[in-house]
């Protein structure tokens, strides 16, 4: 059987609840690719030293399981990659409702050979005013700064390990750092990114909802999301006592 010509990269620590909700989502996008594709793919679930049954549940959704010990979201991604045999690669993250044809879009570009990559928007729903207004903030910031969060950005093989992946040694912004390096490499060799404008993925809203509006503005602003982005400590919050 041929090798997946597509990878898709989810890093997950404790997602054990909401696999079973997000995963099948990107697993059906991924098999309605193939269908229509005849080319094969593969997801991998990345197990960020998870303390529950993620690697239980991800393996028994169907997913290839694929352990990273050192926590740290840009080293879970490139564990994945690392690991990953498709020659394009489109990373998720672990509680995201992916749409039916977004990999069928994403593979579409890829193949093309008219970019390097590019990400597809997402669509969050708050239902709190304070973080409506967070979420408009990031809005603009992809509109005006041409940027793109994790949620869902994909790429080629030859791109990603130009860049050398993700980097590691940030924990936070380590998704906007890594779609700016994308950019450039993809202006300079004149295949620009794109961006899935007439797709959008929809994000859980756990944090909105769960986090007070003052706490998930705090953290979750563009400007705060640059500050002490190697400190553990200050991203603490985010990933030691972030809603599970």
């Amino acid at each position: 059987m041929d090798d997946p010509v597509l990878s898709v990269v989810i890093p997950a620590f404790n997602e054990e609840n909401y696999l079973p909700r997000y995963l099948p989502t990107v697993l059906a996008s991924v098999r309605s690719w193939e269908q229509a594709s005849g080319q094969r793919g593969e997801v991998l679930v990345v197990d960020n030293a998870s303390t529950d049954t993620t690697a239980q549940v991800a393996a028994g959704l169907g997913a290839r399981v694929v352990s990273e010990p050192i926590r740290g979201i840009g080293q879970a991604r490139n564990a994945g990659a690392a690991a990953a045999v498709g020659q394009y690669l489109v990373f998720i993250d672990a509680d995201v409702d992916f749409p039916i044809e977004g990999i069928n879009e994403a593979a579409r570009y890829l193949a093309s050979g008219t970019c390097v990559g590019g990400a597809i928007p997402p669509l969050y729903e708050p239902t709190k005013t304070g973080t409506r207004l967070l979420v408009a903030a990031w809005a603009l910031y992809r509109r005006y700064g041409c940027g793109a969060q994790g949620v869902t950005q994909f790429c080629t093989r030859a791109a990603f390990f130009a860049l050398a992946g993700y980097r590691a040694e940030l924990f936070m912004s380590e998704d906007v750092d890594f779609f700016a390096r994308l950019t450039r490499l993809g202006n300079q060799c004149n295949k620009p990114v794109i961006h899935l404008t007439g797709l959008r993925v929809r994000p859980s809203n756990r944090r909105f909802e769960q986090w007070p509006s003052w706490r998930m503005i705090w953290w979750g602003n563009p400007i705060t999301a640059r500050l002490f982005l190697t400190s553990r400590r200050f991203w603490r919050n985010w990933y030691d006592t972030t809603v599970r």
